[in-house]
């Protein structure tokens, strides 16, 4: 594999696998493993182990004469925060929030693309065009036993284009295949490819698709999320790796792939050309429904580098979805982000727990309250900016002394500073998914609704509120600085709040100054 450089981002999937398999985060097994459920089955139990390594299977069973000779990449990025850290150029041992403030001010920035020359691109290594097109010589798998087929690029990258504005979208969606040559293409209500493909049937034409599947994760991590309908993945790519992504023109599109890329398909999707899909296992740990018709894709060219490296993402309940742990990260940046660009002052984190629905059930957002009615404004930017809006159910808003990622602070606020008969209100009819299996009957659906629960400290009556016991910052270093030599066990726990008015307190509830004795003389 190539070599790792220290002063350059990550170029490929290949130097991302050096750098997991460099922190202990990669297993290959040498072993012939079934396509069909073993390797998603092996994924779905290593997923739940601590640490929780990616795992390449280099023999899948039965494809030993492909010429293709493609190999199956599964718990990409898992719950593993160092995987998600290396796919976002950070150190593997960034702490989560830090993490997540970063990225929020990564996408920031806007880097376009480079096209590159096809003699240049990896990915051209290898061209398969016309009637030697074979699907079935992909090991493409069956992820859970009830799938309505075998599903590839899972972890994929789709690309379509605007028909209006032209720019490129790249897409997380899943693909099922449908013969030797043709693919189903699942889009959920108000995605961008869907809205591309819906607009340009209306004109009669022909919607020309790619499929990146094996890539570089960190093109999973950004097209799963929504941004701006004007500008392309490839610059918010581009802007986190801090240079361009190197693209190349499409053989039989126009479009703009991952020069890097492991496998590329491209195809064209012809007006009102669909057939039936699913059913498939789902992000939250449920079957999504069969659907009548999704557009269907003509597979016209496959692309792929030497014995390419395919990238499959098990969709599953928390900590074996793989959409849980990244999408926790990403999301919440992209959330954060948006608050910013709105111009809500006093934000301090935002997290989007992975073991709600894939990370996409519930927002957290710690602030800093500065005026009235700023939780409950937070809280219902929150719940419909264009990172958040989609799916989420539960938005719950904590003050700065609360570490959002941290799940029992989170519900100790919930219990201790939110009243529910004052602190909950709903939004109804908001963005959701068909495979939201609390709607019922499933023709409810796409439609859904929000909480907004305020756990933060009543802004009224901050002066009169409890005060909160905490620890003062200089008895914390002492303890900090004799950890060790106390004996105790692992590292000092991080702690968010301090006490800073301890002194004065002791005056105001007229008790003894530290160092004094009860009955001294002031």
């Amino acid at each position: 594999m190539d070599q790792i450089t220290t002063n350059k981002p990550i170029q490929d999937l290949r130097q991302w696998l050096d750098a997991a398999e460099a922190e202990g985060e990669l297993v290959r097994i040498t072993d012939a493993v079934d396509r069909d459920e073993e390797m998603s089955g092996i994924s779905y139990l290593l997923a739940k182990q601590n640490p929780s390594p990616a795992v390449l299977f280099e023999r899948p069973a039965g494809f030993d004469k492909s010429p293709i000779g493609a190999k199956m990449l599964w718990n990409i990025l898992g719950p593993s925060i160092k995987r998600i850290a290396l796919a976002l150029e950070e150190p593997a041992d960034t702490p989560t929030m830090s993490l997540i403030e970063r990225t929020k001010d990564k996408l920031k920035q806007r880097t376009p693309p480079k096209e590159v020359d096809a003699a240049d691109a990896p990915l051209y290594e290898n061209t398969i065009t016309g009637d030697d097109i074979d699907l079935d010589q992909l090991p493409i798998p069956r992820h859970w036993p009830l799938d309505g087929g075998r599903y590839g690029g899972t972890g994929d990258a789709v690309i379509t284009r605007d028909p209006d504005s032209g720019y490129l979208n790249l897409g997380t969606y899943r693909m099922m295949q449908q013969s030797k040559n043709e693919v189903g293409l699942y889009l959920s209500p108000g995605k961008d490819a869907r809205l591309h493909i819906t607009r340009a049937w209306e004109r009669g034409e022909d919607v020309p698709v790619a499929a990146a599947w094996g890539i570089d994760p960190l093109f999973m991590l950004v097209g799963s999320q929504g941004f701006a309908k004007n500008v392309s993945e490839y610059e918010y790519a581009g802007g986190i790796k801090g240079e361009p992504i190197p693209v190349v023109r499409g053989k039989t599109t126009d479009l703009l792939l991952p020069a890097n890329a492991e496998l590329v398909i491209e195809g064209v999707i012809r007006p009102g050309q669909v057939r039936a899909e699913g059913p498939f296992g789902e992000f939250p740990g449920y079957y999504g429904r069969p659907e009548a018709g999704c557009p269907l894709v003509s597979v016209t060219a496959v692309h792929h580098r030497t014995n390419p490296i395919l990238t499959n993402a098990l969709m599953a309940d928390y900590p074996s979805c793989e959409q849980s742990g990244f999408f926790s990260i990403i999301r919440s940046a992209k959330i954060w982000d948006d608050l910013d660009k709105l111009g809500v002052p006093g934000i301090e984190g935002v997290y989007c727990h992975p073991a709600a629905a894939g990370g996409f059930g519930m927002t957290v957002i710690s602030l800093k309250q500065q005026y009235a009615g700023h939780a409950a404004q937070a809280l219902a930017l929150a719940a419909q900016v264009p990172g958040g809006a989609y799916y989420t159910k539960w938005i719950i808003a904590v003050d700065d002394d609360v570490d959002p990622t941290d799940t029992d602070q989170v519900i100790w606020a919930m219990a201790s500073r939110c009243n529910p008969g004052a602190d909950i209100d709903f939004l109804r009819n908001t963005w959701s998914t068909w495979l939201d299996p609390t709607q019922n009957p499933p023709e409810n659906r796409p439609y859904g609704s929000k909480a907004l629960i305020n756990a933060c400290k009543e802004h009224r009556h901050l002066p009169v509120f409890s005060k909160r016991t905490t620890l003062r910052k200089e008895v914390y270093d002492g303890i900090a600085s004799r950890w060790t030599a106390l004996g105790l066990p692992g590292e000092i726990p991080t702690v968010r709040a301090f006490e800073e008015e301890a002194q004065v307190l002791y005056h105001e509830v007229g008790g003894f100054e530290p160092g004094k004795q009860p009955g001294e003389d002031e």
